[in-house]
């Protein structure tokens, strides 16, 4: 017997603690390792990592509650995909918990550093091959997260889309922020994962056009989405 889905409001404190918990962990780490070693490659290294395995263990454990989305570009592109059963009112609640979540998370780290909390970050990241490579960052984001879904293998999530946001920090330029949530919330550290406000704007435009990109590569793969009941096409090659 299928469970219904926890209310809107527990969905969107999901959402809330795990993208700050996210955030937490990439602000944090950044900050550790920046205290740990003067090199780049090393500090990289660490952040990848640690960025990696928590966002892993958190789509784990918070998926089952809200679908571990922590990124408004994965909440529009799934709702994109869902229009025609799922109203806006969701997708809203859950960008606006996403950016709560994300500035919470940052604070966090600060303080737990000792560092005086709200510090705008002073690292520009504005340059345009930054933004190519934000742009493909999110773009392969957004296809590993429709493509799971569209071959019937979600449960492939947590190492996934761990494993391709731990590579794409290092084969993008920009680091692969792949979320306007936490590009926001990174603003409000001055620290190894820091980005000016003032790239924020260029940052997110740059992300939505990927998620634009990661949609259209996915219809190009993998079809229009399936609506509730329709076998999935492989399974359907397999067994017709």
């Amino acid at each position: 017997m299928r469970m219904s889905p926890p209310a809107l409001p527990r969905r969107a404190a999901a959402e809330f603690i795990g993208t700050a918990a996210l955030v937490a962990v990439i602000v944090g780490s950044g900050i550790r390792a920046d205290s740990l070693s003067q090199d780049v490659g090393v500090r990289l290294l660490a952040n990848a990592a640690a960025s990696a395995v928590g966002l892993g263990l958190l789509i784990a454990l918070i998926g089952p509650l809200s679908g571990a989305h922590f990124n408004p570009v994965v909440t529009l592109s799934e709702w994109w995909s869902r229009r025609h059963r799922r109203g806006g009112r969701e997708a809203l609640v859950y960008i606006a918990a996403q950016l709560a979540g994300a500035v919470a998370g940052a604070l966090l780290a600060e303080a737990m550093f000792g560092r005086a909390p709200g510090a705008w970050a002073s690292e520009p990241r504005s340059a345009p091959h930054l933004l190519l490579g934000e742009a493909v960052a999110t773009a392969g984001l957004v296809l590993v997260v429709q493509g799971l879904r569209r071959i019937g293998r979600p449960g492939l999530a947590p190492v996934a889309v761990a494993g391709y946001i731990g590579a794409a920090i290092w084969f993008t330029s920009s680091g692969s922020f792949a979320n306007p949530a936490a590009t926001v919330g990174r603003a409000f550290s001055d620290s190894f994962t820091g980005i000016a406000p003032g790239s924020v704007p260029a940052f997110a435009a740059a992300q939505l056009l990927g998620m634009l990109l990661g949609m259209a590569l996915a219809g190009v793969l993998y079809g229009t989405p399936r609506t509730a009941g329709e076998p999935n096409t492989a399974e359907a090659r397999r067994t017709g």
